[in-house]
C-alpha cells in the first residue's frame, strides 16, 4: 500500500462531522446565493440525523423488550488498512447507535469451507441480526466472494447484496434489505424536496454496487432512467437531458460542468485520492465529478467526501435496526403463523396406521419457524422430528408462560379410555379451530408396551401423533441412552463390589488414583468424595493409611442394592436373576433382577431435571445401596456422574413432532405411572410454556387415572417445577363407567360384553361414584375439572346426559362430549371452548400435603383424599426401610405411591370407588436423585410380560415399500 493512499485513508477515517453547516441538510453561504451556486447537499448532516432517529428507535425498543440488544457482526478475512478504516467507522456508528457491534476478524489462511461454516455460525445465532463480509476478502486461498455474499442469510443481508435481496429490487419488491449506497443516495435526492415521479434520472456506471441497483431504485420511485457506461455513446448529451445524475463510474473528475443540466441534483458517488502539493498530506480527495465546475451549473451537488459516502454507513444501519425491530417482533409475537393440515375424515373410521400415513407431515423445520424456533435452536433428525436446544430458554426467559392444562383420567378398563387421544384431539381442537397457540406435552412410549399389548401410544383414530411410526419406534433414541446410563452404573456398582472384595486398601486406592507420568492427581469428583468424607487435602500423596481405606471403599452392603439393570422390552425371565456365575467373579454371586428401561431411576430424574446442571446434580445424588453402616452410597460415590451425564446430554432435549393437524407436539421422557411419577419431562412442559406466550396453551398428561398420575403431577412434578396448572381435563367413557357399576369383565382381545354395546343407564349409575371420585381429586388441587366424554359409538345420548349431569353436580367446571376420535380437532372444540373458559378463572392451585410431613403421614393424606381409604398400613420391613430413610435424611421428600392403575384401592380386581379400607405398604425406597421416596402398595412389576400373543404378531416390515406395518 502507497504512502498516498494510506494519507488517503487516515484523511476518510478523520473527515469531521463538523466539516458541513449545521442548521440544513444542504450547505448553502451568502456567496453562493449570489453566483447561483448549487446547493451543496450534506451527506454528514443527513447521515447525523439518521443516526439520531434510529438512536431514538432502539431506545424505544429496548423499552417494550428488555434485554434486546440490535446484533451486527463484521466479518472480514485478513487485514486490509482500507477494509480497517471502514470497519471503524461502521462499529463507532452502531455503538453510537446502539447497536452491539463486533469484528468477526479471521486468518488470511482461511479456507472457503471455513469462511462458509462461520458464516452460517452467525446466521443460525438469534443475537445476530446483520451480517456483513467486508470486501475484497484478504485471503491466501481462492474463494468465491460471491458465494460467500449469497451465504449470508437474506434475512441478515444489511449489507442487500445477496441474490435474493438484489432480485426482490428488480422486480419491484422493496420489502428487502435495500443495498446501502443506492438507498443513501435516493435519501439525498429525497430529502432536496425535488419530486423524483416522472423526472429524467441518468445514472452513470452499472456496478452491481452502485450503478445498477441505483437505477432500479430510481425506476421504482417513478423515474424515467437511462442507464449509461463505458460503451454508451453520446454520453455528454445524455447527462445532459438528467434531472438527476447519479455517478459513480470510478474515474476522477470525469464529469463536467458541460455534462450537466442547468439545476440537475448532481448525486458524485466517486471517492478517489489525487496528488495535492498544496495539502500537509499531498493529497486531497475527489469525486467522479469536477466539483468546482459542477458546482457552478447544478442545482444540488453532494460533496466528496462528505456526501454519499456518510450516507452507506447510516443506511447500513438503518437495515440493522429494521431487522432487529423484526427479530424482536417475531420473538414477543403473540400468534403463531401456524398452517394448519387439512383433515377429512373417513367413514367408517380406518386403522390408526392407515390415517395416519394418509396424512403428509409438514417438514419439521418448517413447523419449528411456525412455532417461533431459531434454526441454531432445532437439531433436524430427518424431516419428521427434531430436538429443540435448552437454549431456547435463556432466549424467552422474560417471556410470559402460558396457560397449564393436565388431562387425567377416571380408573381405565384394560382398554383404556383414550387419555392421549383426548389430549391430541384437544390440541388439534385449540390449534387448528380455534387458532390458539397450543403445544401437547406427552411421554416417549417404551417399546414394552409398543410390542406386548397396546402396538403404538400416539394417540388414535383423528386426533394423533404422526408419523406415529416414529413416535413409537426409537424416536430420537433418547430411552436408549436412558438404558445405557442406567447399565453402565449397574456395571460400575458390581465391579467396585468385586474389587473391594479382592484388594487390600492401599492397592485399591493406589489403582484408584494411579500415577500418570509419575504424577498422582484426584479427578474433580474424587475431590468431591474426599470432601464429603471430611478429608481436607487435594494431593493423593498426603492422605494417611486410615484415609486410604476411608477413601477407596465404599463398604457396600450387597443386600442393600437397590439398583437393577433395564431393558426396554417386556422380558419376564429377567425378572429374578443371578449375577456373577463366572469363575473370573471369584464367588461374589448375587441375586438381582432386570426392569423395564422406563422404570430406570434416570428416566425420572430426565423427567424432573430443570436443566442440564440439575440433572447432572440428580444422577449424583441417586442412591444404588446402603454400606454397612447404614449411610447412603450414591452415583457420585462410585465415580459415575460425570459419565452418565455425558451419555444423558442429548437425551434432556426434548423431540419436536407434530399432530394430524400440523400443531406441535413436544415429546419427552416416559416414566411409568404405577412405579415412578408417570409424566412428560419439566424441561418439555417449560419450552412449550414460553413458546405459545401468555394467551397460549400447553395440555401435558399425567399417566393412568388421576389418583395415580395426576396425584403425582401435582406433588411430585408440579412442586419441583414450580409450575401451577389451569386446569384438569378428566377423561372418562361410558364404559368404564360401566364396568366399574359391576359389569362384566373388560378384556384386551375379546368381545365387550352387550353390557357395554347397549343403553343400560341403571349400570351406569352404579359406576358413578368412580368419575365422582376423580372430580373431587381434582378439586382437592384447587383445578376446575372438565370431563370429557369420549365417545363411542354404542354410547347413547341419554348416557351421555347421565355422565354430564352427574359431573357438574359433583362440581364439575364443565362436562362435554368429545368425538375427537372419529372427527380430530372439529370434534373436540366443545372441549377446547371449556378449557379456555376455566383458564380464565383465578389460579388457586394448592398442594396436598406439606413436606415437613412424616413420610407415613405423607402416605396416609394421599391414600384417604385420592383413593378414598381410611388409612394405609406398612409392613415390617417397610416400617424399617421408612426409619432409615427418614434417618438418612430423606424424610421430607414427596411421596409416590407404586400402586395399580386398575382400582382406586390396592386391588386391581376391585371396581368402583370403595370407601374406608387399608391400604397395605409392603415396601418403601428413595429415589433420591429423582426426589421422591417410593411406596410399594403391593406386588407392582417393574418388568412386563408378554401375552400369549403380544402384538408382535402384527407388526412387520414391508420389504418393497420399507413401510412399518401392524402399529394399530
Amino acid at each position: 500500500m502507497s504512502a498516498q493512499y494510506q494519507r488517503f485513508l487516515k484523511v476518510l477515517e478523520k473527515w469531521p462531522a463538523e466539516k458541513t453547516k449545521v442548521g440544513s441538510e444542504w450547505s448553502c453561504d451568502s456567496t453562493s446565493k449570489m453566483t447561483g451556486e448549487a446547493k451543496i447537499i450534506s451527506g454528514t448532516l443527513v447521515a447525523k440525523n439518521i443516526r439520531e432517529e434510529l438512536c431514538r428507535e432502539v431506545k424505544a425498543l429496548r423499552a417494550t423488550h428488555e434485554a434486546f440488544v440490535p446484533g451486527l457482526r463484521i466479518v472480514q478475512v485478513g487485514g486490509r488498512e482500507d477494509s480497517n478504516v471502514y470497519i471503524r467507522m461502521k462499529i463507532k456508528a452502531a455503538t453510537e447507535i446502539g447497536i452491539n457491534a463486533l469484528h468477526v476478524q479471521l486468518p488470511r489462511s482461511i479456507t472457503e469451507m471455513e469462511l462458509l461454516d462461520k458464516v452460517r455460525e452467525l446466521n443460525a445465532d438469534p443475537q445476530v441480526h446483520g451480517i456483513i463480509v467486508q470486501m475484497p476478502l484478504d485471503c491466501e486461498a481462492s474463494i468465491d466472494a460471491h458465494r460467500i455474499a449469497d451465504a449470508v442469510s437474506p434475512a441478515k443481508d444489511v449489507d442487500g447484496l445477496h441474490t435474493l435481496n438484489e432480485g426482490r429490487l428488480a422486480t419491484g419488491d422493496l420489502t428487502g434489505f435495500l443495498p446501502c449506497t443506492p438507498w443513501g443516495c435516493l435519501e439525498l435526492i429525497r430529502r432536496t424536496g425535488v419530486e423524483i415521479a416522472g423526472a429524467h434520472a441518468v445514472v452513470l456506471g452499472r456496478s452491481k454496487i452502485v450503478g445498477t441497483p441505483a437505477a432500479e431504485l430510481l425506476k421504482w420511485s417513478n423515474a424515467t432512467v437511462t442507464v449509461c457506461h463505458s460503451k454508451t455513446r453520446n454520453l455528454e448529451e445524455i447527462t445532459r437531458s438528467a434531472d438527476i445524475l447519479l455517478v459513480g463510474i470510478g474515474v476522477p473528475e470525469m464529469v463536467k460542468g458541460s455534462w450537466i443540466k442547468p439545476g440537475a441534483v448532481v448525486i458524485d458517488c466517486g471517492i478517489n485520492c489525487k496528488p495535492d502539493a498544496s495539502k500537509a498530506s499531498g493529497t486531497r480527495l475527489v469525486g467522479d465529478v469536477d466539483y468546482e465546475q459542477a458546482k457552478l451549473v447544478a442545482g444540488y451537488l453532494t460533496p466528496v467526501p462528505g456526501g454519499v459516502g456518510p450516507m452507506t454507513v447510516a443506511m447500513l444501519m438503518k437495515n440493522t435496526v429494521a431487522s432487529a425491530t423484526r427479530a424482536a417482533a417475531r420473538a414477543n409475537r403473540k400468534s403463531w403463523q401456524l398452517q394448519p393440515l387439512p383433515l377429512r375424515p373417513a367413514r367408517p373410521v380406518p386403522s390408526d396406521i392407515v390415517i395416519a400415513r394418509a396424512q403428509r407431515p409438514k417438514n419439521i423445520g418448517h413447523l419449528a419457524e411456525e412455532i417461533g424456533l431459531e434454526p441454531n435452536e432445532v437439531s433436524l433428525y430427518g424431516s419428521n422430528k427434531a430436538k429443540i436446544s435448552l437454549n431456547v430458554l435463556q432466549r424467552l426467559r422474560t417471556r410470559q408462560a402460558g396457560k397449564y392444562v393436565v388431562v387425567a383420567g377416571i380408573t381405565p378398563t384394560p382398554l383404556g379410555e383414550g387419555k392421549t387421544t383426548t389430549l391430541m384431539g384437544l390440541v388439534q381442537a385449540l390449534g387448528a379451530h380455534r387458532q390458539r397457540n397450543v403445544v401437547a406435552a406427552l411421554r416417549q412410549p417404551s417399546q414394552g408396551p409398543t410390542f406386548g399389548i397396546k402396538g403404538g401410544a400416539a394417540g388414535g383414530g383423528y386426533a394423533q401423533v404422526i408419523p406415529m411410526e416414529e413416535f413409537n419406534l426409537h424416536l430420537t433414541g433418547d430411552i436408549h441412552a436412558v438404558s445405557a446410563a442406567n447399565n453402565l452404573l449397574a456395571a460400575q456398582l458390581d465391579t467396585r463390589i468385586f474389587h473391594e472384595a479382592t484388594q487390600l486398601d492401599k492397592a485399591l486406592y493406589q489403582r484408584l488414583v494411579p500415577k500418570v507420568k509419575g504424577q498422582r492427581k484426584f479427578s474433580p469428583i474424587q475431590l468431591r468424595r474426599l470432601q464429603r468424607l471430611g478429608i481436607d487435602k487435594t494431593d493423593p500423596d498426603e492422605l494417611t493409611e486410615t484415609e486410604y481405606g476411608k477413601f477407596a471403599r465404599l463398604d457396600i452392603d450387597p443386600e442393600t442394592i437397590m439398583w437393577e439393570r433395564v431393558v426396554d422390552i417386556n422380558d419376564r425371565y429377567l425378572r429374578d436373576i443371578t449375577i456373577g456365575q463366572s469363575p473370573t467373579e471369584k464367588g461374589l454371586v448375587r441375586k438381582t433382577r432386570f426392569s423395564i428401561a422406563v422404570a430406570s431411576e434416570i428416566m425420572a430424574v430426565l423427567a424432573l431435571s430443570g436443566c442440564l446442571a440439575d440433572m447432572k446434580k440428580r444422577l449424583g445424588e441417586m442412591v444404588v445401596a446402603f454400606n454397612k453402616s447404614g449411610q447412603p452410597v450414591t452415583a457420585d460415590d462410585l465415580g459415575v456422574t460425570g459419565a452418565l451425564a455425558v451419555l444423558l446430554k442429548d437425551a434432556m432435549e426434548p423431540n419436536l413432532m407434530q399432530s394430524l393437524e400440523g400443531t406441535p407436539v413436544l415429546v419427552h421422557a416416559g416414566p411409568f405411572a404405577n412405579i415412578a411419577h408417570g409424566c412428560n419431562s419439566i424441561i418439555a412442559d417449560e419450552i412449550g410454556l414460553k413458546l405459545v406466550g401468555s394467551d397460549g396453551y400447553v395440555c401435558t398428561e399425567a399417566g393412568f387415572g388421576s389418583d395415580i398420575g395426576m396425584e403425582k403431577f401435582c406433588n411430585i412434578k408440579c412442586r419441583s417445577s414450580g409450575r401451577n396448572p389451569d386446569a384438569m381435563v378428566l377423561v372418562t367413557t361410558v364404559r368404564a363407567i360401566k364396568m366399574h357399576g359391576g359389569g362384566a369383565p373388560v378384556t384386551p382381545g375379546a368381545p365387550l360384553n352387550k353390557q357395554y354395546t347397549e343403553e343400560n343407564l341403571e349400570l351406569l349409575e352404579q359406576g358413578l361414584p368412580n368419575l365422582l371420585q376423580h372430580i373431587s381429586n381434582g378439586r382437592a388441587f384447587g383445578m376446575p375439572v372438565i370431563v370429557s366424554i369420549n365417545a363411542h359409538v354404542a354410547d347413547t345420548p341419554a348416557e351421555h346426559k347421565l355422565l354430564k349431569d352427574a359431573a357438574l353436580k359433583a362440581g364439575a367446571f364443565a362436562a362435554v362430549v368429545s368425538t375427537h376420535w372419529s372427527d380430530g380437532g372439529a370434534g373436540a372444540v366443545p372441549l377446547a371452548d371449556a378449557v379456555i373458559e376455566a383458564c380464565k378463572l383465578p389460579n388457586k392451585f394448592k398442594l396436598l400435603y406439606d413436606l415437613e410431613l412424616p413420610l407415613v403421614d405423607k402416605m396416609n393424606k394421599i391414600a384417604q383424599t385420592m383413593y378414598g381409604a381410611a388409612k394405609v398400613e406398612l409392613s415390617q420391613e417397610a416400617l424399617k426401610q421408612v426409619q432409615r430413610l427418614t434417618d438418612a435424611g430423606y424424610g421430607k421428600l414427596p411421596i409416590c405411591m407404586s400402586k395399580t392403575s386398575g382400582s382406586l384401592t390396592g386391588d386391581a380386581n376391585i371396581k368402583g370407588a370403595p370407601k374406608g379400607f387399608t391400604l397395605n405398604v409392603e415396601n418403601v425406597y428413595v429415589s433420591a436423585g429423582a426426589g421422591f421416596v417410593v411406596a410399594m402398595c403391593g406386588d407392582i412389576t417393574k418388568m412386563p410380560g408378554l401375552s400369549t400373543r403380544p402384538a408382535i404378531y402384527d407388526i412387520d416390515l414391508n420389504t418393497e415399500t420399507g413401510q412399518i406395518e401392524g402399529l394399530f
